[in-house]
């Protein structure tokens, strides 16, 4: 079996896969960084969004070894240590989560738009941007308004009026 290398939230990591292996698979059943979740196994549900370069990508749709010296970012590497990142405390807040399985790619996918497209993120481009990342639970209401403060306490934005 082909060895890969890459550094996952900040940590460099090797390990023997079989060439099919696909990156959720090395992160989950290799690292055992279970946030990232498999949700349908055909890349439409976002379940799985990580950063790979500091880009949102789904880790169902590439293979481990094609992330050779990449680095990859999962959930468990977006806190530090206790301090929640600002999207993931926007979640906590704002309740932008039910059952909490999309949860990880819903914030990975969010904190990937807030560093695109800056601060000020209205609901239409938010809607527009989640296309792709599906919630069974909710409505999407309270994921959006999550979003939205999330994006603005990234930018260092004052929280405006909800």
């Amino acid at each position: 079996m082909p060895a890969v290398g890459m550094t996952v939230n900040g940590k460099k990591v090797q390990a023997n896969v079989e060439a099919r292996t696909l990156l959720v698979q090395f992160l989950r059943d290799h690292l055992r960084l279970t946030g990232t979740h498999v949700g349908c196994d055909t890349s439409q549900c976002g379940a799985c969004v990580v950063h790979l370069d500091g880009q949102a990508i789904k880790s169902c749709t590439i293979f481990a070894l094609s992330c050779e010296a990449a680095q990859i970012t999962t959930i468990e590497g977006l806190a530090n240590g206790e301090q929640l990142h600002p999207m993931q405390e926007a979640f906590r807040e704002h309740h932008g989560l039910q059952c909490g399985f999309c949860t990880p790619g819903m914030i990975m996918t969010a904190v990937d738009m807030a560093n695109r497209l800056g601060g000020g993120l209205d609901e239409a481009t938010i809607r527009d941007e989640l296309e792709g990342n599906i919630c069974r639970c909710t409505g999407y209401h309270n994921i959006v308004k999550a979003i939205a403060a999330g994006a603005r306490a990234m930018h260092g934005q004052a929280k405006a009026a909800e």
